[in-house]
């Protein structure tokens, strides 16, 4: 493995293991490169004998589990999500995240606002003072995407269709993904508001006020990082 998967596999550990005491019987699992390094430690437990069901946000992670020997259930079909764990894209201080990069952002959404903690794990790069230099994704429904498109052209927002080897890219939920160069979000909950208040919009992956906790991994180590 590189440094980089180094990183993201120790800060996986820490917060599982921090986060996933013996008691707990319901997880959120995330989606990503550093998401799938929790699903392998959830699945280490597992095979221990930690009798743990996940909600997993994307086909992706759905068939790591499986593979893994996760036991599965769907959102809010067994018992509460206790504790939820995905990574980011970029987060600022205050927590703020911007997610969907991997294009799975409607439904680690839904399990993160079900879950009573809401855990991401990044590495160093990903911590941000402000966000915006990722692109933001903006979920659509395919019949409104030209109009969501429009609609958001006319703040003066570059933006793209997303496409994956050649063909516009469609999520587990058969949906579309604007990505949207806003550049610096200085308010993401009013921005979210914004956007989502178009009709067509999904979701977006602006997350504010979510983030419960957060466990940064860089080249000296992971620490859990207060919110400011």
């Amino acid at each position: 493995m590189s440094e980089r998967d180094d990183e993201k596999r120790a800060v996986a550990y820490a917060a599982v293991d921090a986060c996933v005491p013996a008691s707990v019987r319901s997880i959120g699992l995330g989606t990503g490169t550093t998401a799938y390094w929790a699903i392998e430690r959830v699945a280490e437990l597992v095979a221990a004998g930690h009798e743990i069901t996940a909600v997993a946000t994307s086909v992706e992670s759905e068939e790591h589990c499986r593979a893994r020997g996760i036991p599965l259930t769907g959102l809010l079909e067994g018992p509460p999500i206790e504790v939820a764990i995905d990574g980011a894209d970029e987060i600022a201080p205050d927590f703020a995240a911007i997610k969907g990069g991997g294009g799975a952002l409607f439904r680690e959404r839904a399990v993160a606002l079900a879950a009573d903690v809401f855990v991401i794990i990044v590495t160093a790069e990903k911590l941000v003072p402000q966000l915006g230099a990722f692109p933001l994704p903006v979920e659509v429904v395919p019949f409104s995407a030209r109009y969501v498109a429009r609609e958001i052209g006319r703040l003066g927002v570059p933006l793209a269709l997303r496409e994956r080897n050649g063909k516009t890219f469609v999520t587990d939920n058969g949906n579309n993904i604007l990505d949207c160069r806003f550049g610096s979000i200085g308010d993401p909950a009013g921005l979210d508001a914004r956007l989502r208040a178009i009709h067509g919009v999904v979701t977006t992956g602006l997350f504010t006020g979510i983030v419960s906790r957060l466990f940064v991994g860089s080249p000296t180590g992971v620490y859990e990082s207060a919110a400011r």
